[in-house]
């Protein structure tokens, strides 16, 4: 039974944060186009300029905070801008982040080059191994910012034992939660302090909008807020509208993107082309087991590696005509990317073979198409390599 008041997760995703319009009575979400509000005698007033906050980004806001488990959320124009207000908001000048090694290549690319010059120590690390953990928390890392699964290569790491190690050290963990989406996975409950989302990805879920969040306590999110008006990533009232109407579908499109994911790696496992799949839903995955105790769901993420690396890896997405290839994931529709060329090219190749990113690895993004249609244009395009 759930304590009283409780919805679920279904539930909040359709009416999480909304009331009808106390004007008109509207029952859909409004879009308050607006860059600027009208000052009457409330002081402060609830609402100036948009870029401070917008009745629109508000429910987003309100929805996204209810499905983490958290106090409070704060909407951005990107999942970038979610990430940098959220350091901004915990990590001052001089002090020391632990950055996962195994992250979204403009995630890396953030931490080595813009980070430093606003005066952060930037510490690369490897998550999964608790050494690493260890050694970046003994060095003075005061926050650790990492990704399960990881992007590109759906290697996992145990929130517990990392958010665990962080406490013993005052430190705290910021995690990017995109690929599993809180219907799968809430970082919150298992230790972490902060939860950042490209809402672009899975919460939109259909191509078509700009935005991101960032999640926790209700002092922390607001001082992300203060970082977020000086900086100005604001993310637009349309963008907004678009992201809380994709989240009325989130449970029923992770369902279906998770359950073709597995039957394409399945197909993808048995084809002789391929050298290695890494689905965390599949019994092969060495942290099968961790998935099954941290997550839900498996999510409609997956990674497989061809025997021909770069030039084997476009011939392939030459041939095929259903999944596009395109550098985002969490869409309806499928996409294909090389992450070595593409999404995290900004990487050293040292550091790219260091975590799993060869010359054949291909990132694919499992969309809500017929599971048949989608192994049928894979098939053919394999086939065709010889």
């Amino acid at each position: 039974m759930r304590g009283e008041g409780k919805k679920g997760f279904s539930t909040t995703a359709v009416h999480g944060g909304e009331e009808p319009c106390p004007v008109t009575g509207a029952h859909a979400v409004p879009i308050y186009q607006t860059s600027t509000f009208v000052l009457g005698r409330e002081l402060p007033p609830r609402y100036v300029y948009t870029r401070h906050g917008n009745p629109t980004q508000e429910v987003l806001e309100k929805k996204v905070a209810l499905l983490e488990g958290g106090e409070a959320a704060l909407a951005t124009a990107s999942g970038m801008a979610a990430i940098l207000v959220s350091l901004l908001a915990l990590v001052e000048k001089g002090r020391k982040v632990g950055c996962s090694l195994a992250v979204y290549g403009g995630t890396y690319a953030l931490a080595r080059n813009l980070l430093p010059r606003l005066g952060m120590e930037v510490l690369m690390f490897d998550p999964r191994r608790r050494e690493e953990v260890e050694r970046v928390l003994g060095m003075g890392a005061e926050v650790l910012f990492l990704e399960t699964p990881t992007n590109p290569t759906l290697d996992l790491v145990d929130l517990r034992e990392v958010c665990g190690l962080a406490g013993e050290h005052g430190a705290k963990v910021v995690v990017d939660n995109t690929l599993m989406t809180p219907y799968y996975q809430r970082p919150l409950e298992l230790g972490a302090e902060v939860v950042v989302h490209s809402a672009t990805k899975y919460l939109c879920g259909h191509g078509d909008s700009l935005g991101g969040v960032v999640v926790g306590r209700r002092e922390l999110v607001e001082e992300a807020r203060r970082m977020l008006v000086l900086t100005g990533g604001a993310i637009s009232p349309f963008n907004a509208w678009l992201i809380v109407r994709g989240i009325k579908t989130l449970p029923l499109r992770m369902e279906r993107h998770s359950r073709n994911a597995l039957r394409v790696a399945e197909f993808l496992s048995s084809h002789p082309r391929v050298k290695r799949v890494s689905y965390p839903g599949l019994p092969s995955h060495p942290q099968h087991g961790l998935a099954r105790r941290q997550m839900r769901g498996f999510g409609g993420m997956l990674a497989f590696e061809l025997e021909g690396g770069m030039e084997e890896a476009y011939r392939m997405m030459e041939g095929l005509e259903l999944v596009k290839c395109a550098v985002s994931l969490g869409d309806v529709s499928s996409l294909i990317e090389h992450p070595a060329s593409m999404t995290h090219r900004s990487l050293p190749e040292e550091e790219r073979e260091r975590i799993g990113i060869g010359e054949g690895l291909m990132r694919m993004s499992v969309g809500v198409e017929d599971a048949e249609d989608i192994i049928g244009d894979l098939e053919k395009a394999l086939g065709a390599l010889g």
